[in-house]
């Protein structure tokens, strides 16, 4: 088939070595519980071995620890924790001096809005895109089958070009707009489809239009998974009225890698050859596994969890701990003057901002009537850089929504997670 040649090829290209991780992982998927956590424990203690020898930052915060002596996974809690500010801050200190054979420039600014710009290497990269092909093989969902995908793009033409050349390769296709018209085009497409991902308060929004208006229904999907927001309840129903399937969850975050899937008996699995998880006072702590060129240890990720009991089993047969909830991650809606947006448009636009303009600021939203929002920033910003960001705000709402942008403007301190937005409405 053309498509599974094109979509291997580029991925020999990219990720050279995804091949031997997915194979790895349909073995250890078989592991027991035992055989899991003892490979956690070795790659616990090489990760804070090669950390401790080539990473400024934690060649100070681990001076007086001796991850050989690690018996058991618990001697974890002997590390100390890593905050986002941490992250942040010390950024250039994180990073290890190794000189790895290729690397990725990757970018979050994550749900506080605060943005962060590191380096991946080709093996932890590849471990990753592998760990979501193993969680696409429990729902019978080869990669390069043909895809609906509702996520971002780029509004500049060459990156919107490179965007489509990248789906096509992809044999995928996309939408991020709310507007019916081109909801109705993307449903139509979704009849060749054989699953569809993305936004969960999007692709519930199309599963609602097919509903609603008696739309044909995709035959042929064999997946839906939601990523990047919380899957409501009232989601679930609507998306298998309209695709025949439930919808799914991926849960991760780009620091972390994936941190669990969802599978087809409806339990999160978490990736355990990838992080160690731990729940402390409700909130996630995560520890990656792979990635070396920026150690991500003990990271204090900002989502309150509950994990199930050691003791919970699955039907599907997989051992690897459940991961009962993700409490963290609401997906808010903006409304403008005439349409409703997602809110993770702010997203977009301040990661644009840092990868065009390495314009990189600390901002919240706020919306407390409709069609009007104030966008504060903590930074000071010169005529140039003011003109930049309105320009990304016009490209994403264009003359649908008012706003004010305040500078200067600190967040305020406190013990919850600080949201990047804010709606009263």
């Amino acid at each position: 088939m053309l498509h599974k040649f094109i979509f291997q090829l580029g991925e020999r290209l990219r990720n050279p070595s995804i091949r031997k991780w997915f194979a790895f992982l349909k073995q250890s998927e078989k592991w027991s519980i035992e055989a899991l956590e003892a490979y956690q424990l070795q790659q616990l203690k090489e990760l804070v071995t090669f950390a401790k020898a080539n990473s400024d930052y934690y060649k100070e915060k681990f001076a007086n620890i001796d991850p050989t002596s690690f018996s058991t996974l618990e001697d974890i809690q002997q590390l100390p924790l890593l905050s986002k500010q941490d992250v942040l801050l010390h950024t250039e200190e994180i990073h290890t001096k190794h000189n790895f054979k290729k690397v990725f420039n990757a970018t979050t600014s994550g749900s506080s809005g605060d943005p962060l710009v590191y380096q991946r290497e080709e093996s932890a990269d590849s471990f990753n895109r592998a760990s979501i092909f193993r969680g696409y093989s429990w729902h019978n969902v080869q990669p390069w089958e043909r895809n609906g995908y509702f996520w971002g793009f780029d509004f500049s033409t060459f990156k919107r070009f490179k965007i489509c050349l990248l789906d096509a390769f992809q044999n995928r296709f996309r939408v991020f707009d709310y507007k019916e018209k081109a909801f109705k085009k993307f449903v139509k497409k979704l009849q060749r489809a054989r699953y569809i991902h993305g936004y969960s308060s999007m692709i519930y929004q199309s599963a609602k239009l097919i509903n609603d208006q008696n739309l044909p229904k995709p035959k042929h999907i064999k997946m839906v998974k939601g990523t990047s927001e919380k899957i409501y309840d009232s989601y679930k129903e609507e998306i298998q009225k309209a695709f025949g399937v439930p919808i799914i969850s991926e849960y991760g975050a780009a620091e972390t890698g994936i941190i669990a899937f969802e599978c087809k008996e409806g339990n999160m699995h978490i990736n355990m050859e990838g992080v160690i998880v731990e729940e402390i006072d409700h909130q996630i702590v995560v520890t990656n596994l792979q990635m070396k060129s920026f150690p991500i240890i003990r990271y204090q990720l900002g989502d309150y969890i509950e994990l199930a009991s050691k003791e919970k089993k699955c039907a599907c047969g997989k051992v690897h701990c459940i991961l009962e909830e993700v409490t963290g991650r609401i997906g808010e809606n903006v409304y403008g003057k005439k349409e409703i947006y997602p809110s993770l448009y702010f997203y977009y636009i301040f990661k644009n901002l840092a990868n065009k303009h390495n314009l990189k600021l600390t901002y919240q939203i706020i919306q407390k009537e409709k069609g009007i929002l104030i966008f504060n920033l903590e930074e000071n910003l010169s005529n140039t850089n003011e003109k930049k960001l309105r320009q990304e705000i016009h490209n994403y709402f264009a003359s649908d929504i008012d706003y004010t942008i305040c500078p200067n403007v600190k967040k305020k301190a406190g013990k919850e997670k600080t949201k990047s937005f804010i709606s009263y409405l």
